[in-house]
């Protein structure tokens, strides 16, 4: 699996708003895309959708930004990758193909997405906050 840059950039915002000494406090869109190394513009569209999915909350005027909605812990990497991408579907591109034989893949591409959910379900942004030297996440 291969994430889309709009994902990539997603979880790297989320992971950096998790590192912050108090995820509480919002944090301006030009301060996280400095952090995690994202280019401001392309950060600001990605934001959006994971306001609505009610992973990120932000807040307009002077001290406003963004932080998470809820701890890091609860935050999976499905719920980024679907808020920004959409469902993750197996689909079997297969034109030309005989009939019985497109069912047959399209079951075996669906069961292969079903284990990906699963798996992204699994791993929380807490999970990929990075460790400092003194063995305490950041």
């Amino acid at each position: 699996m291969k994430l889309s840059h709009s994902s990539s950039y997603a979880v790297k915002a989320a992971v950096a708003m998790a590192s912050q000494p108090d995820p509480g406090i919002h944090a301006t869109s030009h301060a996280t895309a400095l952090s995690a190394g994202i280019p401001p513009l392309f950060l600001l569209r990605v934001l959006k959708p994971l306001v609505s999915a009610g992973i990120l909350r932000s807040m307009k005027g002077p001290n406003g930004g963004y932080r998470l909605a809820r701890p890091a812990k609860d935050i999976s990497l499905l719920e980024i990758v679907e808020a920004v991408d959409g469902l993750i579907r197996g689909l079997a591109e297969a034109d030309g193909t005989d009939l019985v034989l497109r069912g047959r893949l399209q079951a075996v591409f669906q069961q292969i997405a079903e284990q990906t959910r699963k798996l992204l379900d699994k791993v929380k942004v807490a999970d990929l906050v990075t460790e400092t030297a003194s063995g305490k996440k950041k």
